[in-house]
């Protein structure tokens, strides 16, 4: 490590940034409704950044007190060289937790590898138990292949595997109470999430499917006791607990209830980009340092820290209006 850190990640509004969320591909063998455009494309391989430029940005992180990395798509596990990069994620001095964020439809064969590379915890995207809706909601994406995924990862000594809903309404919402079932017999969390309005997308308008977690935490309420709880994992889910369960219900609620004030990640396109805000535009391209100043990480990690200065203070989404965000939920990094 540096023998002269530089100041750690605070923003204008006294907020720590201590959680980065790594996009190693805006890629995915789904086509969610929700997340992008059926006929999407792609970013060619020499805009993207490589897997070593992505460990060395990690390291700076790490070495500027971010203590937690989570590694998103896209869908992750369809980059070449993915596991690899793990491993050295793994081994950062300084980094408590590497998590990530899956639609596991390849878990089943890579669950021991992400485990064996130093991966604490996965999100397991699972948006319906119905097979035929499962198909319709990811337009391609195959149920058993994902509950497949999620038994390998069982067998497996993850500290925690939570499942992943974006609720909509006439599209799943009917399943939240039945998706809460299967968390409990799985003994697995689960968090559901408003639609985020990232991207012109072709199946819905947001605004005639939006649900919001009032109305799921009511819905589930009719099956099931919630406990409150005050843990957090750092992340915008409030949790409750099952009664009489070791399963938490969690609920991010991007429109219903903001969550910006405790903001304390960033995220980092495939691209390159240091993206500041969801929910904004304010981002600096790291790409662009790391191929100009190869190998001179103070000077990355300068840039970075005053990257800080833009982090807007929240996000502001309508889901009465076209995005102003125009990128996709795939491209941002999860």
């Amino acid at each position: 490590m540096n023998e002269n850190p530089v100041t750690p990640l605070i923003d204008r509004f006294g907020r720590q940034v201590t959680y980065l969320r790594v996009s190693v591909t805006d890629r995915c063998d789904f086509r969610c409704q929700y997340c992008m455009s059926e006929d999407m494309t792609f970013l060619p391989r020499a805009q993207i950044l490589t897997l070593e430029e992505i460990q060395q940005i990690c390291q700076a992180f790490v070495e500027l007190g971010v203590s937690k990395i989570r590694v998103t798509g896209g869908e992750p596990l369809v980059r070449k060289g993915v596991i690899g990069l793990l491993q050295q994620l793994g081994q950062l001095d300084g980094l408590d937790e590497l998590v990530m964020t899956t639609n596991a439809s390849r878990l089943a064969e890579m669950a021991k590898d992400i485990h064996a590379a130093g991966v604490k915890r996965i999100n397991i995207s699972l948006d319906s138990l119905k097979p035929e809706r499962f198909k319709q909601i990811t337009r391609v994406g195959e149920l058993d292949k994902v509950l497949a995924g999620i038994h390998a990862a069982r067998q497996l000594p993850f500290e925690k595997i939570k499942l992943n809903a974006v609720i909509l309404k006439g599209r799943n919402h009917d399943e939240v109470g039945d998706l809460v079932q299967f968390a409990v017999d799985q003994k697995l969390d689960i968090s559901f999430i408003e639609e985020m309005p990232l991207g012109i997308i072709d199946s819905h308008q947001r605004d005639e499917v939006f649900y919001p977690s009032d109305q799921i935490k009511q819905d589930i309420a009719s099956r099931f006791e919630l406990l409150s709880l005050i843990e957090s994992t750092g992340g915008p889910s409030v949790y409750h607990r099952v009664k009489e369960t070791h399963t938490r219900v969690g609920f991010i609620s991007p429109h219903s209830h903001n969550f910006c004030a405790s903001c304390n990640r960033v995220r980092l396109t495939v691209e390159g980009r240091l993206l500041l805000c969801l929910g904004n535009e304010h981002s600096v391209d790291l790409k662009q340092v790391l191929r100009r100043y190869p190998g001179d990480s103070d000077r990355l990690k300068q840039v970075i820290v005053d990257a800080m200065q833009i982090k807007p203070e929240k996000h502001e989404f309508n889901l009465h209006e076209q995005p102003v965000i125009m990128r996709h939920m795939s491209a941002t990094g999860g």
